[in-house]
Formats: C-alpha cells, sequence, structure tokens
C-alpha cells in the first residue's frame, strides 16, 4: 500500500500513538487533555498524505529540501503544524519535546506501514518524500512555536518594568524626603545612596521598556518638536559631568543646530554614548562631544581614546545584549544590560538616521546623523 494512502486509512490508531507519547512528555502535559494532545495531529498527517499524493520534479524536490521549495500543494498546508507549535508553547513544553514529538510521529507511521506492506517491499520514493513532509512540519512548528515564546518573553518583559515603577517611585520618594530632613549624617548619606540606586535602577527600567517595544515591532516612540539641539545636548553633558566629576568631557558646538527632534530622546541618545565612552576609553584621557549642524541635518561625534575595538566587536556592537570585555569597574558593570548601544541606534533609527562607529589604535568614534526635519 502506497504510504500516503496507509496515513489516511490509520488516522486513528496514528494519533493514538502520537497521544501515548506525548503525554509522557512531563510536566508540561501533565494538565493536557486527551483532545489537547492529539490536537492538529490528523490535520499535520493530512497534510503530509496531500503532499505525497502530489507530483513533484526531481528539481523542486532539491528546492524543498533546502527549504526552498513551497513544501505542499494545498496553500492552506502546514497550518496545523504552525498551530501545534504555538498550541506546544502554551502549554509550556520546550523546544526538545516538540521535535521528539515529531520524532515519534515518524517513526511511528514508517513501523507501522513498513508492517502493514509486508511481504512487499515499501516504496522507497514515498519514504524519501515523507521525510521531506515530516520535516517541512517540524519547521513551520518550530517557527511558530519559538515566535510564540518570543511573544511570551516580551510580554513579560513588558509587564515585569511596568509592575515595578511604582515600587521605585515610593523607593525614590523616600529617599527624597529622607535627604531633605537634616537628620545627620548618616542619615544623609543612606539617603545618597537610595536615590543613586533609584536612579541606576530607573535607567535600567526605562532601557528594558525601550527594548521591549522594539522586540515587540512598536519601535522607540518619539515626539519631535522644534528644539535648539545645542541647548538640549548641552544640558545633558552638564549632566554628565556632574554624576561622572572624575572624568573631562568637553563640548564643542558650530553650525545651525535647529530642527525637529524629540530632545529627551537624543539626551538619552547621548547620554548612552558617553557611558560607553567612559566605561570602555582610556581613564585620563578627555571624551569629546561635538555638535556640526549644516543645511539639511547635524552631525553628533563622541570620541574616546582607548583601545581599539576589534573588528568582530564591531560588528556586532549594536546588537542588544552586548557588552564589551574590558569595563573598568565593577560599580560600572552593575545597572547595565548592554542595551545603550542598541537603544541608541533604535533612537537614530526612530529620527530617520544613522549611526555608525570607526575605532583604530588612536580613537574610536561613535557618529550619529540625523535630518534636520525627521518624521513624527
Amino acid at each position: 500500500m502506497r504510504l500516503s494512502d496507509f496515513i489516511l486509512r490509520d488516522l486513528e490508531p496514528i494519533a493514538k500513538q502520537w497521544e501515548a507519547f506525548a503525554v509522557t512528555l512531563l510536566p508540561a502535559a501533565g494538565h493536557l487533555e486527551s483532545l489537547e494532545l492529539r490536537e492538529h495531529v490528523k490535520e499535520i498527517l493530512q497534510d503530509v498524505a496531500m503532499d505525497l499524493q502530489a507530483p513533484q520534479s526531481r528539481e523542486a524536490q532539491r528546492e524543498k529540501s533546502m527549504g526552498r521549495g513551497a513544501g505542499t500543494v494545498d496553500p492552506a498546508a502546514n497550518v496545523a503544524a504552525q498551530k501545534h507549535g504555538v498550541l506546544r508553547a502554551k502549554a509550556g513544553f520546550n523546544f526538545n519535546q516538540l521535535v521528539a514529538e515529531y520524532r515519534a510521529l515518524r517513526a511511528s507511521v514508517l513501523r507501522l506501514w513498513m508492517d502493514d506492506c509486508q511481504p512487499d517491499v515499501p516504496d522507497l520514493n514515498d519514504l524519501v518524500r515523507f521525510n521531506e513532509a515530516i520535516d517541512h512540519a517540524v519547521a513551520g512548528s518550530v517557527c511558530s512555536f519559538n515566535a510564540q515564546i518570543e511573544q511570551n518573553r516580551n510580554l513579560l518583559l513588558g509587564m515585569l518594568g511596568h509592575d515595578m515603577r511604582s515600587p521605585l517611585q515610593a523607593i525614590q520618594v523616600t529617599a527624597s524626603h529622607l535627604a531633605i530632613l537634616n537628620a545627620g549624617e548618616q542619615i544623609s548619606k543612606a539617603a545618597d545612596r537610595l536615590i543613586r540606586s533609584g536612579a541606576r535602577m530607573q535607567a535600567l527600567l526605562d532601557d528594558l521598556t525601550d527594548f521591549n517595544r522594539t522586540k515587540l515591532g512598536l519601535g522607540i516612540n518619539v515626539i519631535p518638536a522644534n528644539v535648539d539641539l545645542a541647548d538640549v545636548l548641552a544640558d545633558e553633558v552638564d549632566e554628565l559631568r556632574a554624576i561622572h566629576p572624575d572624568r573631562q568631557i568637553d563640548w564643542n558646538v558650530s553650525g545651525d543646530s535647529q530642527g525637529y527632534w524629540d530632545g529627551p530622546r537624543l539626551q538619552q541618545l547621548l547620554g548612552n554614548l558617553v557611558l560607553n565612552a567612559i566605561k570602555y576609553g582610556s581613564q585620563d584621557a578627555p571624551i569629546r562631544v561635538t555638535l556640526t549642524g549644516d543645511a539639511t541635518r547635524v552631525r553628533i561625534d563622541v570620541c574616546n581614546r582607548g583601545v581599539a575595538i576589534g573588528a568582530e566587536m564591531l560588528a556586532r556592537v549594536f546588537d542588544p545584549l552586548t557588552r564589551g570585555a574590558n569595563q573598568q569597574r565593577d560599580e560600572e558593570r552593575i545597572g547595565s544590560l548592554g542595551l545603550g548601544l542598541y537603544i541608541a541606534s533604535e533612537i537614530a533609527k526612530a529620527h530617520q538616521g544613522t549611526i555608525e562607529i570607526r575605532s583604530d589604535d588612536a580613537e574610536t568614534t561613535f557618529s550619529v546623523l540625523l535630518p534636520r526635519a525627521s518624521g513624527a
């Protein structure tokens, strides 16, 4: 019997074997009913059978084996496998358990079919095409499984960032109140530590929120207004100087700095670039921040001396959750998620701008180019 006919004839016993294996995948399967364990398996097998029955040229077979073919004849095919991936992700299955289900399904179908074919020899082309179809189903399930896991993670991060703000604000308000009580040196110092730690946690939550927005496809939220960028960034430089009095930060402006931007977001961008220079640059060399305006755009350059960044690191310096290997002090590693440069690049993109990096033995320079009238 041809494999497609066998699958369609024996859907029920195959589904029972699938369920018998799926129920062993604990703890995720422990709370699932029989229908949930078997959901979509018959549809997956029907898709496989339709694939086996469809004509397929050698070229189409080669393309499909490389993941470039249509996979099945039905435009809606592989939907069952994708739904199955989402279902298993929501049920708490892990990646290995998901793939194990398909390994068990593959082995079960082939074993039952070969037994049914006796004493005849099974059709080898059916065997090859069945394995291709199962691989196609696995790919669909894995893709949707990963997408669901990513969505779950992003939603969790969003809720975490949101729910932590209220208790953090209470801590910051209480610390500020203690600081102005003038209740003695020890209490004042403790209040100052709380205020600094609260500011660091606030920065972490802000980075987490921004990162989460980008992963959900929402991008960095910007509200452009007509601003003088020189004044906006000068305030940020002054604040950075106050926070890091041991570092020299030079500030230079030339040309027209008036334009349509989100001032607070560009302060955040500059702050992230300067803090990166403080962490990784030479401790005894100044950090140079330059703002240059021409007829259509402005340019922000942040330069620091230090060890050149290697080519491998340069290629992924704007990737999220990336850190260099030579941060200077332990206290600088605390309060950093490795998101600063990623968020800086996303802020530049939100203004229809670009950000790039150059690094050699002399210095490292981050350059941000922003159109003068960026979109909303």
